[in-house]
C-alpha cells in the first residue's frame, strides 16, 4: 500500500475549508476539556479528601447528558444548527470563567463543582448532538470517514497530552490556571463555528417535544443499520468495559501500583492513536458493517486476554490492541450514521449516539466494578470479553443486511 495511503488521510482538511476551521477549533477545545476534567476532580479531592466526592462528579456529568441528551437533538433539528452551537459553545466557555474565578478566589464548596459539572455537562449535551450534524454539510459521503478518523484523532491526542499539561500548570501556577486555559479554548471553537454558514433545519424545522424524539428513536429503532451500530457499541462497552477494574488488577494481577495502573489506562489511549494516525486505509473500505463486526469482536478478544496473561507488557498490547479497535468502531459507527441518516433526523439520531456513548461505558463500569468485587478482577476481566465476543456473534449472525452493507452503493 502506498505510503501515503497509510497514515490519516487529510482530504477532508485540504477540501473543505470549513472542515479545516471547525476541526481545529474542535481540537483545541478537546485539551481544554480535558484539563478541566483533570482539575476539577483534584479539586473535588483537595476539597473533601474523599473518592466518594469525586465519583460524585461523574453523576453531575451522566445525569444531565441522558435528561437533556435527547431532547437536545430536538432542538438540533428544529433551529439552525450553526447558531445553536454558537450560544452553547459561549455558555461553556462562561461556566468555563466561573470554574476559573471559583478557584482563584479559593471558593472549597463542593456544591458548586456539582452545579458547574452539571451545566457543563447540560450545554455539552446540546452542543454535541448539533456539532455531530456538521460534516455531512460540507463533506461528500466518501470523506466522512476521514473525518471521523480526524477527529479520533485528536481526541486520543486531548486524552494523553491534556493531563500533562493539566498537572505542570496545577502545580506550577495552580489550578485555576488549568481552568483558565479551558475557557480561553472556547474562543477557538467559538472562531471555528462563526466561519460556517447558516444551517437551517431542512424542511422547515421539527417541532421541539416528546414526538420529535419519539420520531428519533422510532427511526434508528427501524433501520437495519442505525438501529445496529448503537446494539454493537453496547455491546462492547456494556459488557466489557475493562477501566473499572484496572487499580485491582494492578495490585493483585499484576502486582504494581498507581504506576501500573496510569499504564494499563494510557495503553488503550496509545493504541487509538497508533489507529488514528494509520487511519489513511479506512476510507477505503467498502465493508464497513463487516468491519465494524470485526472490530468489536477483536475488542472483546483483546479484553478477555490481558485477564490470561501475569506479563504486563503482555498485558499493555493486549489493551492497545483493543484501543487501536475501539478507534475503528468508533469511526465506522459515526460513518455509518451520517451517511444513513436524513438531515432533518441526523440531530436526534446524533444525540442517540451521544447518549450511547456516554451511557455503555457508565454502564459496564458499573457492571464489571460489581463483578470485580464478586469474582475478583482477572475473572470480571475475561468473563467480559468473552460475552462480548459471544455477543458480536450474535448480531454477526442476525444481520444479513449489516453484513453486506457496501458504503459504494
Amino acid at each position: 500500500m502506498p505510503r501515503r495511503r497509510l497514515f490519516a488521510d487529510l482530504s477532508p482538511l485540504r477540501e473543505s475549508v470549513d472542515f479545516r476551521w471547525l476541526w481545529a477549533g474542535q481540537s483545541l477545545s478537546a485539551v481544554g476539556n480535558v484539563m478541566t476534567m483533570v482539575a476539577v476532580s483534584i479539586q473535588a479531592y483537595d476539597v473533601t479528601g474523599s473518592s466518594i466526592a469525586v465519583g460524585g462528579l461523574g453523576l453531575a456529568n451522566l445525569i444531565p447528558t441522558l435528561l437533556l441528551g435527547l431532547f437536545g437533538g430536538s432542538i438540533a433539528d428544529a433551529v439552525d444548527r450553526r447558531r445553536l452551537v454558537l450560544l452553547t459553545s459561549t455558555g461553556l466557555m462562561a461556566v468555563g470563567i466561573l470554574f476559573a474565578v471559583q478557584a482563584f478566589l479559593h471558593w472549597e464548596n463542593l456544591w458548586l463543582l456539582y452545579l458547574l459539572t452539571a451545566t457543563s455537562a447540560a450545554l455539552a449535551a446540546v452542543d454535541g448532538s448539533a456539532r455531530r450534524t456538521f460534516p455531512p454539510r460540507f463533506l461528500p459521503v466518501r470523506l466522512l470517514p476521514a473525518a471521523a478518523a480526524l477527529n479520533q484523532l485528536s481526541f486520543q491526542v486531548a486524552i494523553i497530552a491534556a493531563p500533562l499539561l493539566a498537572g505542570v500548570l496545577i502545580a506550577t501556577v495552580g489550578i485555576g490556571a488549568a481552568y483558565a486555559v479551558d475557557a480561553a479554548t472556547f474562543l477557538a471553537a467559538l472562531a471555528g463555528v462563526r466561519r460556517l454558514p447558516p444551517m437551517p433545519p431542512v424542511g422547515g424545522g421539527a417541532t421541539v417535544g416528546l414526538r420529535s424524539v419519539a420520531e428519533g428513536i422510532r427511526y434508528a429503532a427501524r433501520h437495519p443499520l442505525i438501529g445496529m451500530i448503537f446494539l454493537l457499541d453496547l455491546n462492547a462497552t456494556a459488557l466489557a468495559m475493562p477501566t473499572a477494574l484496572f487499580p485491582a488488577l494492578a495490585d493483585t494481577h499484576f502486582g504494581g501500583g498507581p504506576q501500573t495502573v496510569s499504564y494499563l489506562f494510557a495503553a488503550i489511549g496509545v493504541g487509538g492513536i497508533v489507529a488514528a494516525t494509520l487511519s489513511g486505509p479506512v476510507g477505503h473500505l467498502r465493508h464497513q458493517g463487516r468491519a465494524m463486526l470485526i472490530s468489536v469482536a477483536l475488542w472483546g478478544a483483546a479484553i478477555g486476554a490481558v485477564a490470561l496473561t501475569h506479563h504486563l507488557w503482555l498485558g499493555l498490547v493486549c489493551l492497545a490492541i483493543a484501543g487501536a479497535a475501539d478507534i475503528i468502531t468508533t469511526v465506522f459507527r459515526a460513518t455509518i450514521l451520517q451517511a444513513n441518516t436524513p438531515d432533518d433526523l441526523l440531530g436526534r439520531v446524533s444525540s442517540l449516539d451521544l447518549m450511547v456513548g456516554i451511557g455503555g461505558p457508565n454502564l459496564g463500569n458499573l457492571r464489571a466494578g460489581t463483578l470485580g468485587g464478586l469474582l475478583g478482577p482477572a475473572p470480571a476481566l475475561l468473563l467480559g470479553g468473552l460475552t462480548c465476543l459471544v455477543g458480536a456473534g450474535i448480531l454477526t449472525a442476525s444481520s444479513k443486511t449489516f453484513r453486506q452493507y457496501d458504503a459504494s452503493s
